[in-house]
């Protein structure tokens, strides 16, 4: 039917499956050889164990002539008669002559033994069908024989070796020597015809046109079952060959025009009889084979012009039935399984046949016949997992392909929904290809019913957590899923009050299923499925929310969803919801990451008073209060986690607000010297506050927030106000002569900065204290140095040549500075302080000699030094009388007085 790509194929086919089948093989036999040596070692042991002994009579002490009768002896009893002296005869013991020792168990077959015994006769098979193949091209070749001889050859040398096969499993049958751990003969001698009789009837068809496609078809089907039948009696090895080459025989045989219909009805059969097999000899290898070839079957014809619907429906909805029917543990005909375990095979053969038939939905635009069927197999799915538990895992692939098949359609008509949020290149317009909305709707009215009720109905009938749970998750994010994909199909995204109407009813169900649930005895897995149904109460709310609102109150629906499930977990101790207000939590930060500007250019231009106060503010008071009600539960992951987001866009909204005012309204405009001055004193004002806030909470969060923000300000100071942005160094107007930038860029800082250094004092480290105290003068000593070049040279600062009245200036600005830190730290006994005078005059001394001497000419020199002498001698008597002042000691009485 299929064209095949060179002659060999049927061969290369043969030694693959050949060779797979051989571990197999040697698997099998191991096992029996195992089986028979215990059945060895328990049957000696039964031997050994002795007969039960019955109770003799004790023995009785030995009498003598001569004894006397007892004296308190009744007078009406009889005397005893008087014997001779007997010996009582030594107890019996069980006789070991004829009971065999327990046998040594047997060793684990060496080297030598697995050569000679196993690797031999394997290697002896495939050369036995390898000969017969290179015989034929060896005849082909030299042209000994005919093309009629050479395949009657053929079909004899099968024959032979089938024939031989059978013969030596005959003699084993009868044979009284027990099984020994030795490689499947008579198994490898009809592989290895079987394998002959696939290549002769391919090469009487591809070579010499002997066989019309049909009957070359029929005759390698036959041999193809024919193998499966004998693996029944020579076990796996043919088991594979045979399902190998039967899912092959297709491929082999070239056809002008592909006949789905016979291809469908002959894989069918092939699968019902590997179907059987698999269930007779319980070979999970070979169900599994089965269901992987066949899904892969139903590939070639998707990419057709013309696809055949029909015949691709029938191979999924027949392969369906025969898995379910005979694979499926607990159901029907299939295996018997534990009850309340998901068995893999059970549930993801079904699943692989889904997959199929979405394969067709998606292939065939949708077409009508496909999703019915489509929708067929999707029930058949709950009802065979609802009579069986073991195939309950194939909700999950249901559930998936279900949204698939619905996503796919919303993306079909709406192309553009693909393409960047910058819209899609001028010129270029989305072409939506419809569908047939009726038979979509209805689908969705099925799915989501079906889903919603199987998955309440389905609480309480096991006696396993995992199989409600399973039910609840598909029965809660099936109904979910297609409301989005139809709103995005539907509404295009946009505002849509009746589809904000439908998910409030779809929440409303939700509730109802979550009080049912909660009102019941505790069963397994009753808890994580009312946590479910309450988790797709308030996201059906949310989803209300966003078809409602416009795209920009999407993020303060989600984040207001974060405090309602928050406030639930208060009431309600379902330790899920906790998460779920965390989870909500996290979806808006990733919305906010991706937009920050949340409604795009639409923010507005209005100070304070626009989208970013809604779209930041309402989130963190939203988190902030989720904090507080998690908090009355206790201090974990969820909690943390919200009050995390609550700093997070606390942060956001100071920042974002900064950037607004800063920039006019544009939002991606370049930062400035007013930004990052601002965002410095935001990162610093809120540090303060966290640091406070941490002595009462004792949060970790609070703690780690305190941190970060501190971090975020002291790497926008060094890299923002001394580098990038600082005025002294780039073109930048700073204003007036007092109120100016450099007030509010670092002034204000520097204040910040020192209170800061406070608020940590005996609550963190020294180092970390003194590092933020120590930034703090150093921002007030640029602020006043700044400020001083701005009386001398305006609102640029670089503009014009330094005079020797300004440096002059600087250095008594530096000395005022630092006698008026003393002076505090005096004032208030502050080492700190007057640590910090001794930094700026040191300082200042060191300005004197370097720069003072070498660029002040004249009276400014002399002034500068006379000035710095006299500060320095008053310095010091002030340390001598006031800091460190010594009593004198009274003088000592004169002699005699």
């Amino acid at each position: 039917m299929f064209d095949a790509p060179f002659d060999d194929l049927a061969i290369l086919i043969a030694i693959v499956a050949f060779l797979i089948a051989i571990k197999a093989t040697s698997q099998a036999t191991e096992l029996r050889r195992r089986l028979n040596s215990l059945e060895a070692m328990l049957y000696a042991q039964r031997q050994v164990q002795p007969p039960p002994l019955m109770p003799t009579p004790a023995p009785e002490a030995p009498a003598t002539i001569a004894a006397e009768p007892p004296p308190l002896a009744p007078e009406t009893e009889p005397a005893p008669p008087l014997v001779a002296e007997q010996v009582a005869p030594p107890p019996l013991e069980p006789s070991t002559d004829n009971v065999a020792p327990p046998p040594v168990p047997a060793a684990e077959p060496g080297f030598e033994e697995r050569l000679g015994t196993r690797w031999v006769v394997w290697i002896g098979g495939l050369a036995l069908a390898l000969g017969g193949f290179f015989m034929v091209r060896y005849s082909i070749e030299a042209g000994l024989v005919g093309p009629g001889v050479r395949v009657f050859l053929g079909g004899l040398f099968a024959l032979a070796l089938l024939g031989a096969g059978e013969w030596t499993r005959r003699k084993e049958s009868i044979s009284t020597i027990a099984a020994l751990p030795i490689a499947n003969i008579p198994a490898i001698l009809t592989a290895a015809g079987t394998a002959v009789a696939f290549a002769t009837v391919y090469a009487a068809y591809a070579l010499y046109d002997f066989l019309v496609p049909a009957t070359a078809f029929v005759l390698l089907g036959i041999v193809a079952m024919g193998t499966l039948a004998a693996a029944l009696l020579h076990g796996p090895a043919l088991a594979g060959l045979g399902v190998v080459g039967a899912f092959a025989t297709p491929v082999l045989v070239s056809s002008g025009k592909p006949d789905y219909w016979a291809l469908y009805i002959y894989l069918a059969i092939v699968t019902a009889a590997s179907f059987g097999l698999a269930r007779i000899r319980l070979w999970r290898w070979l169900a599994v084979t089965t269901i992987v070839f066949a899904v892969l079957w139903v590939f070639p014809g998707l990419d057709t012009g013309e696809l055949q619907v029909a015949a691709h429906a029938f191979h999924v909805i027949a392969g369906f039935v025969l898995a379910a029917l005979l694979v499926v543990c607990g159901f029907m005909f299939g295996p018997t399984t534990e009850d309340g375990q998901i068995e893999p095979v059970s549930s993801s053969a079904l699943g692989a046949y889904l997959f199929g038939a979405m394969l067709i939905v998606l292939s065939s635009a949708h077409a009508d016949l496909a999703l019915i069927a489509f929708t067929l197999l999707v029930a058949a799915t709950l009802f065979v997992a609802w009579r069986a538990e073991a195939a309950v895992g194939a909700l999950g692939a249901a559930a998936a392909t279900v949204f698939i098949v619905f996503a796919e359609w919303a993306v079909r008509a709406n192309p553009d929904m693909l393409v960047l949020p910058g819209g899609p290149m001028p010129g270029i317009t989305p072409t939506a290809t419809d569908s047939a909305v009726t038979l979509h709707l209805v689908m969705a009215a099925i799915f989501a019913a079906g889903f919603g009720i199987a998955g309440f109905l389905a609480q309480g009938r096991s006696n396993s957590a995992i199989i409600p749970v399973v039910w609840s998750a598909a029965g809660v994010a099936t109904p979910i899923a297609i409301l989005v994909a139809l709103y995005a199909r539907i509404a295009h995204l946009d505002r849509s009050i009746p589809f904000a109407i439908l998910a409030v009813l779809l929440a409303a169900a939700f509730g109802f299923a979550t009080e049912t649930l909660t009102r019941r005895e505790t069963r397994p897995g009753l808890a994580i499925s009312t946590a479910l149904f309450a988790t797709g109460t308030l996201g059906a709310l949310a989803l209300a929310l966003t078809f409602a609102l416009e795209k920009g109150w999407l993020t303060i629906a989600l984040a207001l969803m974060s405090l309602g499930t928050a406030w639930i977990a208060m009431q309600r101790s379902i330790p899920f919801l906790r998460w779920l207000a965390a989870i909500f939590a996290g979806i808006v930060t990733a919305r906010v990451g991706y937009d920050p500007r949340i409604v795009g250019d639409a923010v507005g231009t209005t100070p304070i008073f626009n989208w970013l106060l809604w779209g930041y503010g309402l989130p963190a008071a939203s988190f902030w209060a989720a904090t507080t009600f998690l908090r009355r539960r206790g201090d974990d992951a969820p909690q943390r986690m919200v009050e995390a987001a609550a700093i997070l866009f606390t942060a956001l909204l100071a920042f974002m607000q900064v950037r607004h005012l800063a920039t006019g309204g544009d939002m991606i405009a370049a930062p400035s010297l007013l930004e990052a001055g601002l965002q410095v004193c935001v990162s610093l004002a809120m540090a303060i506050g966290l640091e406070r806030l941490r002595l009462r909470s004792h949060s970790i969060v609070h703690n780690v927030g305190a941190v970060v923000l501190t971090a975020i300000a002291g790497f926008i100071s060094v890299f923002g106000l001394l580098f990038l942005e600082n005025p002294l160094i780039w073109h930048i107007d700073v204003g007036g002569a007092v109120f100016n930038l450099l007030l509010l860029c670092y002034a204000l800082p520097a204040v910040l900065m020192l209170l800061l250094a406070y608020a940590v004092v005996g609550a963190r480290g020294k180092v970390y204290a003194n590092t933020i105290a120590g930034a703090a003068l150093v921002f007030a000593l640029v602020y006043l140095t700044l400020e001083i070049r701005r009386f001398y040279h305006g609102p640029f600062l670089t503009s014009g040549e330094t005079t020797g009245a300004e440096q002059y200036t600087y250095s008594i600005g530096w000395l005022a500075f630092g006698v008026v830190l003393l002076g505090i730290g005096i004032t208030v006994n502050s080492e700190r302080a007057r640590l910090a005078s001794a930094a700026v005059i040191a300082l200042t001394i060191l300005k004197a000699f370097v720069i003072d001497m070498s660029t002040l000419t004249g009276v400014y020199r002399a002034l500068s030094f006379i000035c710095l002498g006299i500060v320095l001698v008053a310095i010091g008597w002030l340390y001598q009388r006031i800091l460190f002042r010594r009593q004198v000691p009274p003088p000592a009485p004169q002699a005699g007085s």
